[in-house]
């Protein structure tokens, strides 16, 4: 059985959703758990904490920390490849959530804003060092990791911005495979140590 807190994220993340963080209320989000809106407020003190939890739960950092495990020993590309599909299939699963995100962001308080770019920081430091010890086993050049970790993760979430928020009809859904195997082929070529 689900725990009240489980209950309770499910909903805020399904209202978050539909509605946004400024249209869904901790009443409504109380009422979608089937909890008192007390209860909502002794596990979450706060909305903003209650934002914060959700986008940490169902973000893709957490993901990420399972992927580097997955695959830590295997090659660079196919390494490459499980993130980004793993990166593809949850703004897919979360396009919703992003998408009224995106339509709301200038209006969010300054804390959820900084919620937001947190966790964009705490995934990017994940990535980012991944592709330290790529470097530092001598299988990259040497590169600002940081950057790289941006512009892996920016190429993705671009394609999927422009075939799923932006609903642009130059890409078909058969096409994921291939983009993902072309950019990171792409971005192979642009950092990996070249021998001599």
């Amino acid at each position: 059985m689900e725990s009240t807190r489980e209950r309770i994220l499910q909903a805020s993340l399904k209202l978050f959703s539909e509605k946004g963080y400024l249209g869904a209320t901790t009443r409504a989000i109380a009422r979608e758990a089937d909890v008192a809106e007390l209860t909502l407020f002794r596990y979450f003190s706060t909305k903003e904490k209650l934002f914060e939890e959700v986008i940490n739960t169902y973000s893709f950092l957490p993901t990420l920390k399972e992927l580097l495990i997955e695959i830590a020993e295997k090659p660079y590309r196919d390494a490459l490849i499980i993130i980004a599909t793993g990166f593809l299939d949850l703004l897919n699963k979360r396009k919703d959530l992003i998408r009224i995100m995106h339509s709301e962001m200038q209006r969010y308080p300054e804390k959820i804003k900084k919620i937001h770019d947190s966790l964009i920081n705490e995934t990017l430091r994940l990535l980012s060092g991944y592709f330290e010890e790529m470097q530092k086993k001598g299988i990259l050049r040497r590169f600002p990791s940081e950057y790289a970790a941006r512009a892996f993760l920016g190429m993705f979430f671009s394609y999927f911005y422009a075939r799923d928020i932006k609903m642009l009809t130059t890409y078909k859904e058969d096409d994921t495979k291939k983009i993902v195997e072309t950019y990171v082929d792409i971005f192979i070529n642009g950092t990996l140590k070249q021998e001599g």
